[in-house]
Formats: C-alpha cells, structure tokens, sequence
C-alpha cells in the first residue's frame, strides 16, 4: 500500500501534464494571435535561410572580382614598367602588344613641301613622307619579333621599300635575379640609339614638320642591351656602321652608350656618346666598300673627304647632351653634341671638329591647337658636306663644303585626335661655304598630315 500510494502522486502529475499540452494545443489551433505569430516565424526562417544563400553568393562574387582587380593590378604594373624601360630606351615606332596575336601598325605623312631655288623641293611637290609599315609578334615567353618596312622616306630620291628596324626583343633578362626591367637584350637591326631625336621623328610625334639640323638617326645591323632602375635607363650597342645591309667591309665596329636619368617628373636628362668605327671607302679595284655610314647626319651621310684612289678608311667619334622639360600643355627640348671626323688620307689632314645644337620648344594653344618652334645649327670649321635643306647633289655628292649651317623653324598644328595631326611650317635656312658662298635659298615651306594606325 506504501508503494501504491507514492506512484499516485506521479500518476495525478502525469495526467495534468498530459491534459495541460491538450489543452494548449487546442488553444494554439484555435487561437489567430497565436497562429500568425507563428507563421510569423516560419517566414522569418525561410528568409534567414535565403538572406544566408545570398551572402554566400556575393562572397563569391567578391573574391572573383577581388582577383581580377590582382590580375590588372599586375597587368597594369607591367605596362608601366615597360613605359618606363621603352620610351627612354628607344620608343618603338608601334605599341608593344603582349598578347598572342600578331599586331600591324603603320605611320604615314601626306605633305606639299616647297623650298628656295637651291633647296630639295624647287618646284614644290606633294609627296608621301616617311610612311612606314610595322608587325609584332610574340615568340616565346618574352620573346617578341618586331620588323619595320619603309615604304618611301622623305630623304628617299627613288620609291624603293627599304627595310628599317628589324630584330628580335628578349625581355626582362633581369627576371631571375628581382629587377626584370634592369636588363633586355634587342638583336637584328635596330635603329642607332644616340641622341634623343630619333624618337620622335616620325610624322605624329614629330611637333614640326622638318627635323633639326644634325637629325642623327639611321638602323645598322647589330645588338643592344638596354634598361632601367629607378629614375635611370641605360642603353648599349654594338653594331657594324656601314650603310650596306647585307655586308660589313671593315672588322672595326661602331659602339654606341647612352645614359638617362629623370631626377624630376618632368625632366629628362641624357648623355650619348658613339664612335662609328672605322669604314672602308670603296675601293676602285673591288669595287667594294661601305663608302657611307649607317648614320644620318645634316642629311646626309659621313663620308671620306680624301680621294678614293688613296683614302682607304673613314670614321667619326660623337657626344651629345639632351634636356627635355615638360608641363601640362608644353615642352622644351635641347640638345648640344659634338663630332670628332677623320680619314687616312695620306697627303692632307681632313679631321674636322663639329658642333652642333638644337632647341625646340611646343606649346599648346587650346586643346587641339599648338605652337612649335625649332633653333638648330652646325659649325664645321674648314668645311664637311653638309646637304641640311638644300639639293643633296649640290652640297653632299659635290665637293662643295660648308662651314657653318642655321635653321630657324616656325608651325603651327592641330590635333583632330591622337593618331591624326595637320601640321604647317616655315624654316628659313641659311648659312656660308668655305669659299665664302651664301646658302640662302633653301627655305622651306611645308604642310602635312601625319597620320598613325
């Protein structure tokens, strides 16, 4: 009886527990209130659980578009490094293309030129000037092909294709020791890197028409180390230094170094030194020799000034300074070098010492006007042939020497866009032989459009 009566408590509680639920859940099922706070929370579930889902989505979406902006980050990165190591290097003629397709670009001036009675144009004439083909392609890692086709240049007297640059790019060498730019190496023919002119000569970057008065530029078969650490760049090259493409008629070589350094944003600063090497005349026996150098110089070529008959070798040793400041709407550019020419003639001392300058400056007028002008001269003290604005038969193919040249340029140019500019220009040019002649008919008058695509 003991045990019966202490389970019956137990029971009894059971039984009110039991009827307790009932009667809540019968309460729950017919209560509205209850009901909708319910159903409440069940949508409040539902949502959390889709709410959840599109976190986890846009987490994806971030991290994807999180490595995207890595990779043009590093995209971006690398063009800036090759902005930097290219343009003050040698400002290839067309942009560098990294992918895996082969790029063409070509350049092109339409132009009317009209000179003086003793000047290149007499008669005036329109003409295509420096129009120039160009192809890229990758070949390995790093390893790009570039070739340069010049269709007609302005200095041309025939309508030959001539080719221009033409080598094989391997670049960042420097990769495995941490400074990929520092070093790169450029095999084939390649545009003699002295000076800074050359790098805007073209019919787009060109701010004038006519160039300066030395114009050194000019390809030569060769290699060419190049690249840059911080605000400095640096090129090397060796290179044969004869006009002949397809033969070298001398061992010596033509060795060429230049140094930049940008300490400012907007100032460069460069020092170019070169000496051709010796080159052998043509001998009139073989009938074989470089007879002219690679290098463009006052439009024309160094040559001997000895006889062929007993003048076998000619060379020229060469140093400039260049200075370019810029600002939001306009630059300023100078340059002063030096020549240093000689020959083996054996009975008359022919060794000349030239300077030489330049000071151009470029100034935006409006946003597609500009202003430019350009002060260049040549003093060549007993005389070198020297062709500048005038007939290249008259004053570089004849023994007529001059002993000082000056160019004054003046235009004007309007840019229609980045690849299309309309340029027009006056140059007076004037100057004296060394048998005391004025060379005062040789202005020139010129328009063009420079084009790029």
């Amino acid at each position: 009886m003991t045990g019966t009566r202490s389970i019956l408590p137990i029971l009894c509680l059971g039984l009110g527990l039991g009827s307790g639920v009932a009667w809540a859940q019968k309460t729950a099922s017919t209560d509205p209130a209850l009901q909708a706070v319910i159903e409440q929370n069940r949508l409040l579930q539902e949502q959390v659980k889709a709410q959840q889902k599109t976190i986890e989505a846009l987490n994806a979406q971030v991290q994807e578009i999180r490595r995207a902006t890595e990779r043009q980050q590093r995209d971006l990165q690398g063009l800036r490094e090759q902005a930097d190591a290219g343009p003050k290097e040698t400002a290839i003629p067309v942009e560098q293309s990294r992918d895996h397709e082969v790029r063409i670009a070509g350049e092109a001036g339409l132009a009317y030129f009209s000179s003086g009675s003793e000047g290149q144009f007499p008669n005036g004439e329109f003409r295509v000037d420096d129009t120039t083909i160009t192809a890229e392609a990758p070949v390995w890692q790093d390893v790009y092909f570039f070739s340069e086709l010049k269709l007609l240049t302005r200095e041309s007297s025939t309508g030959n294709f001539q080719f221009g640059e033409l080598y094989a790019d391997f670049e960042r060498l420097g990769a495995p020791w941490g400074r990929p730019d520092s070093m790169n190496l450029r095999f084939g023919s390649i545009n003699t890197p002295f000076g800074e002119e050359y790098l805007v000569r073209g019919p787009v970057e060109n701010p004038l028409v006519s160039h300066s008065l030395s114009d050194i530029w000019g390809p030569d078969e060769g290699a060419e180390l190049y690249g840059s650490a911080g605000t400095w760049q640096y090129v090397v090259a060796v290179q044969n230094g004869g006009l002949s493409q397809l033969r070298d008629y001398h061992s010596s070589k033509s060795f060429t170094a230049r140094l930049g350094w940008d300490p400012l944003p907007w100032l460069h600063l460069s020092a170019s030194a070169m000496r051709t090497g010796k080159l052998a005349t043509v001998s009139p026996v073989t009938s074989q020799g470089d007879n002219l150098s690679a290098l463009w110089f006052a439009n024309g070529f160094f040559r001997a000034l000895g006889p062929a008959s007993r003048t076998t070798n000619f060379w020229a040793n060469l140093y400039e300074a260049d200075a370019v400041a810029k600002w939001s709407n306009g630059k300023v550019s100078a340059a002063l070098g030096q020549v240093q020419f000689d020959d083996n003639d054996p009975l008359v001392d022919n060794s000349r010492r030239m300077r030489y300058g330049y000071l151009e400056a470029m100034q935006s007028i409006s946003e597609q006007l500009y202003g430019a002008m350009r002060y260049s001269a040549i003093d060549a003290p007993h005389g070198y042939p020297l062709a500048g604005l005038g007939s290249m038969g008259q004053y570089f193919f004849r023994p007529t020497f001059t002993e000082d040249l000056r160019r004054l340029s003046l235009g004007f140019g309007y840019r229609m866009g980045p690849p299309l500019v309309l340029k027009l220009e006056y140059s007076w040019e004037w100057g004296r032989t060394t048998t005391g002649e004025s060379r005062n008919h040789e202005d020139l008058l010129a328009a063009e459009v420079g084009l790029k695509f």
